[in-house]
Parts: structure tokens; C-alpha cells; sequence
């Protein structure tokens, strides 16, 4: 406890000093940044933390949260309500549920007699009948919709809030299908299963112009508290209304994280917490106590995912706009696995302190080392041995070089985590 306090009070410090360096402004941004993270930290910690799930498909997840905000929450597109173009698509699902009635009735097909090469030659040709029923349906519905101003179906006006929790719905149903499929491979398989599918989805959602805008990207998605632009409508200086808008936005999503985090925290810390901690120790103890291993694995992948849903849908909110083409590995998978790693898995508070640390290491790494390359390069000059060229493509670089460098350290120094996972038993007190 009391390294936890230590820990978060030099967190606590950092920011400040970066506040007072930045600006108000700069840091309130940086903060409602971090907090998003930390909540999509906590959905991977619930993952792999609690169950011991490789789950590399987070960036696919984040973008099915922007998608799901950018839907319910864009304003109404009344030219396309008002055309053809929402019956097309009605018969477009129908044509989808009756593919899928097809494929769900072969798969059955053995309560009737069907079986072996049968049943296999079935269900064949059950998907292939699904697939040009839906596709005989769906591609006059994207044509009629891409042809007409503005070429693609809009939001529906609603809360912002209403598209978060969509998002996580949203993730949920995907988590579903994932898990079905994948939670029975192995660790390393699982991990390169859900990198596949993570890039399946980045794909679609790039080129589904009608339903996402793909590149053409989704701008400006309204905000759940006022933007700044109402709030210079009201008098208040350019400086200031970043600064109290962004703050309004972080007092929602602390809002939201706080509950997240109570929940969690006391589910984990209750009999659910305990079988899901001998799961992931020893799966094959737990089912022969007559847990059902599978069904609890697929419920906290889910859970986890819910978690990433809603964190996608706050980043794409807070920046205003839906681009599928700016998600990438490294900044919405491998940057989220860090933070769970230097933080702790398996511990909420971990996970929270290493997003917070990790987002602010990353964000200021460029700027800082722009600053040093140019007082070097201006030192080089001076010498006569010439300025480093490309500054700011080299700062950028830093950031990777300065990620490596603090996990080394940390796993060097803290293999479990800069606050690890503590589990207590009763009669032996805590065990670290």
C-alpha cells in the first residue's frame, strides 16, 4: 500500500510539472487521454491479468467503439431517411437472418439423420446460399447509398454517451463470435488469431464508405459536455475554454472509470475473483472442481472487450473525429500491453498507474527530445560539425526507443509490475 501511495504521488507530481511547463490546457488534454487508456488497460488487465488470455486484437475492438459513437451519436442524415435507402438496407438484415437461419438449421442437421460427408456437404453449401442471399441485397443497398449526396448513412442524433455504451455493445457482440472461435487455441495461437482479426475488422471498417466513410474520415462528432467553441460563444478567452471544456469532458470520464473500477474491483476481490484466479492458474484443477472453464474464459474475454469498446468510443469523441485509417498496431495494441506489464498485471491499481505513465511517457518523449536535438544541434553548429538533420522525423522515433528503454528497466527491476498483483488468503495474511 504504501509503495502504491509513493508510486502515485510522483505520478501525481510528473503531472503537474508538466502542467506548469505545457500549460493548463495541454495537460487537461493529456489527462482525458491517459484516462481512456486506462480504462481500455483495465479491459486487457481483466483479460490477461485475471484470465491469463492473450488477447492481440485490441486496436480492432477500439475501432468497433469509434464506429459504434460514430453512428449513434453523428447528427441525422435526413437525405438518406428520406430515401429508398433504409428499406434496401432492412431487406439487406432480413436477407442476413435468413442466411444465417440456413447455416444454424445445417448445423443441426443431424437431428434429422444427416451426418458425416452429409452434413458436412450441407452446411457447404448452406454458407454459400447465405452468401448471395446477403449479397444479393446488400450490394444494391451500398450502391443505391454511395451514389447519393453525401454517399454514406450518418448517425442518429443521440447522446454521445448512449454511442459509449453502443461501443461496448458493440464489442461485446464481436468478443462473442471472437471467442467462440478462438478461446479453445492455444496461448501463442490465441495471440495470432486475434492479431488476424483485429486486421479483418480494420479492413472492413476502412472500406465500408457507406456505413463508416472509411478514410474519408467522420468530423466533428458532438461531445457529451460543452466544446470549446460554445464556450468562447459565451465570452470565455480561446485559452481558457480548452481548458474548462476539457475539463468537463475528464469529469465524465472519471465518472465512468471510477464506476468501472469500483465494480471491478469488488468482483475481482469476491468469489468470482477467486475462481477466475484458479482458472488462470490451473485450468485443468478448476474443471475437475466442476468449473465450466470455457463459459467463464468467453465471459471475461467478453467483459475485457466491453472495456475497449467504450474506451474506443471515448478517444474517438474527445478527438472529434472517426478515421479508421489512423489506428495502428503500435499505438492501440502493443502501447495498451505495455501499460498492463510496467503497471501489474492482475492488479487494477497497477494497471491504472502504467497507463497513466506510460500515455504521459509516450506523449512527451517527442517534444523532449526535439528540445534536446536542437540544443545538440545547435551546440554541433557551433563546433562546425553541422546540424542533425530531420529533426522532428528523429524525435518521433524516440518515442519507441524511449518505450524500450523504460520496459527493459521495469522488468529488469520489476518483473511482476511496478505494483503487482496481491493475493490474500485467510490465515496467512497478504503474499505478494
Amino acid at each position: 500500500m504504501q509503495r502504491s501511495l509513493v508510486l502515485f504521488a510522483s505520478l501525481f507530481v510528473l503531472f503537474a510539472v508538466v502542467g506548469w511547463l505545457l500549460g493548463a490546457a495541454n495537460v487537461s488534454l493529456l489527462l482525458v487521454q491517459s484516462f481512456a487508456y486506462a480504462l481500455i488497460a483495465l479491459g486487457l488487465n481483466i483479460q490477461w491479468g485475471y484470465g491469463g488470455l492473450f488477447n492481440f486484437g485490441i486496436m480492432g475492438f477500439l475501432m468497433l467503439g469509434g464506429a459504434a459513437v460514430t453512428f449513434v451519436s453523428y447528427p441525422v442524415n435526413a437525405s438518406f431517411w428520406g430515401s429508398e435507402g433504409p428499406a434496401m438496407l432492412a431487406r439487406a438484415l432480413l436477407a442476413f437472418a435468413a442466411g444465417m437461419l440456413l447455416v444454424i438449421g445445417a448445423r443441426h442437421a443431424g437431428r434429422i439423420g444427416i451426418s458425416g460427408r452429409w452434413k458436412t456437404a450441407l452446411l457447404v453449401l448452406a454458407w454459400a446460399a447465405a452468401y448471395f442471399i446477403y449479397r444479393s441485397q446488400i450490394d444494391p443497398a451500398v450502391a443505391y447509398i454511395e451514389a447519393h449526396d453525401p454517399g454514406w448513412v450518418g448517425g442518429l442524433g443521440l447522446h454521445p454517451v448512449l454511442g459509449w455504451a453502443f461501443g461496448g455493445v458493440l464489442a461485446a457482440g464481436a468478443a462473442y463470435i471472437v471467442g467462440r472461435i478462438c478461446l479453445g487455441l492455444r496461448t501463442d495461437y490465441l495471440a495470432i488469431a486475434t492479431i488476424g482479426i483485429s486486421e479483418i475488422i480494420r479492413a472492413l471498417l476502412k472500406n465500408m464508405d457507406w456505413l463508416t466513410r472509411g478514410t474519408l474520415t467522420v468530423s466533428p462528432l458532438p461531445w457529451p459536455t460543452p466544446v470549446p467553441q460554445d464556450l468562447q460563444a459565451q465570452g470565455v478567452s480561446i485559452a481558457n475554454s480548452f481548458f474548462y471544456a476539457r475539463l468537463g469532458y475528464l469529469a465524465v470520464v472519471l465518472v465512468v472509470i471510477g464506476l468501472v473500477f469500483f465494480l471491478v474491483q469488488r468482483a475481482y476481490g469476491g468469489p468470482w475473483g477467486r475462481m477466475m484466479r484458479a482458472i488462470r492458474d490451473n485450468d485443468t484443477a478448476a474443471a475437475s472442481m466442476g468449473k465450466n472453464v470455457n463459459a467463464r474464459q468467453l465471459e471475461i474475454f467478453i467483459l475485457g472487450s466491453v472495456l475497449m469498446g467504450i474506451g474506443g468510443a471515448i478517444l474517438a469523441t474527445f478527438g472529434q473525429i472517426y478515421d479508421p485509417g489512423s489506428y495502428q498496431p503500435i499505438n492501440h495494441t502493443f502501447l495498451i500491453w505495455v501499460m498492463v506489464i510496467v503497471g501489474g498485471a492482475g492488479n487494477n491499481w497497477g494497471a491504472m498507474f502504467g497507463a497513466l505513465l506510460i500515455y504521459l511517457t509516450w506523449m512527451i518523449s517527442d517534444p523532449v527530445a526535439q528540445f534536446l536535438f536542437n540544443a545538440i544541434s545547435a551546440q554541433t553548429t557551433e563546433w562546425g560539425w553541422g546540424a542533425i538533420p530531420e529533426i522532428q522525423s528523429r524525435a518521433s522515433q524516440m518515442r519507441v526507443l524511449v518505450l524500450g528503454v523504460v520496459i527493459t528497466i521495469a522488468l529488469r527491476f520489476a518483473p511482476r509490475g511496478l505494483i503487482p498483483e496481491v493475493i490474500r488468503r485467510e490465515g496467512e495474511g497478504s503474499k505478494a
